[in-house]
């Protein structure tokens, strides 16, 4: 007898016994790797946020203020009057011969316009600069949102583009008032770290000051974080900021309070060193957010670019704001446009729909292909049911979110799982009209048929993949489980079958009957 066990089977066998262990925690809510189910099926909360694009560009002018300060600290030109507006920076150069040197460092800022009168520079970005900043600020805003949710632990939260200035988020999983309160909080909150020195020389009479006084002396009145009423008088032109940071962490002090530890660039740690150095016996404040949280006395220079951020934080407080400060601060404020919670209920319905929906399929898939195609059409609905098994194993792997579009790419996978073998049944019996023995109608069967299948499933595999790149979180759910489907029902319907009946040839070319086995009846198909 011929050797029947082939590698075409034990590759079958291999990925049946894939498909069971890694879909089983998923199905028997046992310990292992699970599919995260979507909000549509878990609950959770959609929110539709707006992005204030506007104030982007506002920081960038500060941002490009507090550049060209430390630049002029650093090669020694004497600048005054140097302040960031909404639309541009100015200042005024005291020395002539510095002209070329600052205009050479000027002209190499991409997207500024520099103009100036004699002495007296005015700057500004160009249209496309700042379309471009809007949507670097919206991509950010994205970025940063995404890493702060994953910091936060929530499972698979979708952070998506709406339209031109908004941003869709989807958080599956929170259930509770507080869960609730805490997500926004922490999408909401701007992140935005400043080192500002104290105008120590006017701040004696900041409780009298306005606002507009305080901007004629180049200088901005912001309250203490704990005490709104206590004001402090900063220098507009902060320090350094948030974009020096490559690190932040809740720990405590040496009172067992929490408080947040900082580092800082090589860049930001060299501009804390020298201010530090220069400015001994003076207050720098820490702002974030526009809010004053310490303004302690330089007691000495301060090296190795890291210091301290203390305000009388609870341990969750310390722990979110360090989350803010690490993933990068938003670009621009967030404003909330819509909230939804979807209750779980609907997600029960959903799923208890669609599995009565698989189930009812599946079983006249089944009874269909036995009905036509005999033992053979009982083979495909095994290679059906591990294609299935394959489709929740592969997502549970790379802990895949689960929508209902997903559960629909599912059920449709029930169908797909199954017309390969329909096309392959037809070309053996074919081979059987044409009274060729059983391994020749099988081999040409599955040789003349595979080269169809493929090309249908590459074009359906192209589709899905243009679906997931240029589709949404729903559609995108949906590209998963049908992509991954495709790939199955390669493994199952082609590779798999062909290893079973080449195991099985023996006994079915002894028994001669091919209506059993194909469903074939001769005398009726003359």
């Amino acid at each position: 007898m011929k050797k029947t066990f082939n590698a075409k089977l034990l590759f079958f066998i291999l990925a049946t016994l894939f498909g069971l262990i890694l879909s089983a925690p998923s199905i028997f809510q046992l310990q292992g790797p699970k599919i995260v189910l979507g909000l549509d099926l878990q609950g959770g909360l959609n929110l539709l946020l707006g992005v204030k694009v506007e104030e982007a560009i506002k920081s960038r002018y500060a941002s490009l203020a507090t550049q060209i300060n430390y630049y002029a600290l650093d090669e020694q030109i004497l600048l005054d009057g140097l302040s960031a507006q909404d639309d541009h920076v100015s200042f005024e150069l005291l020395d002539a011969n510095e002209k070329t040197k600052i205009d050479d460092y000027l002209n190499a800022i991409a997207g500024l316009v520099v103009n100036s009168d004699n002495l007296r520079y005015t700057l500004s970005f160009t249209e496309t600069e700042i379309v471009n900043l809007k949507n670097f600020a919206i991509e950010q805003g994205i970025g940063n949102i995404r890493n702060r949710l994953d910091q936060f632990g929530l499972s698979e939260p979708s952070v998506t583009k709406q339209g031109d200035e908004a941003i869709l988020v989807q958080l599956p999983g929170i259930k509770t008032q507080e869960e609730e309160q805490r997500a926004l909080d922490l999408i909401s909150k701007g992140g935005h770290l400043q080192m500002m020195a104290v105008d120590e020389s006017r701040n004696a009479r900041v409780s009298s000051m306005t606002e507009l006084e305080a901007q004629s002396y180049g200088d901005v009145i912001l309250p203490f974080v704990n005490n709104a009423e206590q004001k402090i008088l900063l220098k507009a032109i902060p320090i350094l900021d948030g974009a020096m940071l490559t690190d932040a962490r809740a720990a405590y002090d040496q009172n067992g309070q929490p408080v947040i530890n900082f580092t800082l660039n090589t860049q930001g740690a060299k501009i804390f060193g020298d201010f530090s150095g220069k400015n001994v016996g003076n207050r720098m404040a820490i702002v974030l957010d526009q809010k004053v949280y310490s303004a302690p006395v330089i007691r000495e220079r301060i090296g190795g670019g890291s210091g301290q951020i203390s305000g009388g934080f609870s341990v969750q407080e310390a722990g979110d704001i360090a989350i803010a400060l690490r993933s990068g601060a938003l670009p621009a404020p967030i404003v909330l446009l819509e909230k939804r919670s979807v209750g779980p209920s609907l997600g029960a319905d959903s799923i208890k729909a669609s599995i009565i929906a698989l189930i009812t399929g599946a079983v006249l898939v089944v009874i269909f292909m036995v009905f036509y195609y005999g033992i053979a059409g009982l083979i495909a609905d095994i290679a059906m049911v591990v294609n299935i098994l394959l489709v929740i194993a592969v997502m549970a792997l790379f802990g895949a979110t689960l929508t209902l579009p997903g559960m629909a790419g599912i059920i449709l996978t029930v169908g797909m799982a199954v017309d390969a073998n329909v096309i392959i049944n037809e070309r053996i019996r074919e081979g059987f009209r044409a009274k060729e023995n059983f391994i020749k109608s099988m081999e040409n069967g599955y040789a003349n048929a595979s080269r169809a299948i493929f090309d249908s499933n590459l074009t359906s595999l192209i589709a899905a993949v243009l679906l997931y790149m240029c589709g949404t979180g729903a559609i995108k759910g949906f590209a998963i489980t049908m992509s991954i489907g495709i790939l199955a029902s390669i493994i199952t319907g082609i590779i798999g079958t062909h290893g079973v009946f080449r195991l099985l040839q023996q006994r079915i070319i002894k028994s001669g009957n091919y209506a059993l086995w194909f469903g074939y009846k001769e005398k009726k198909e003359r």
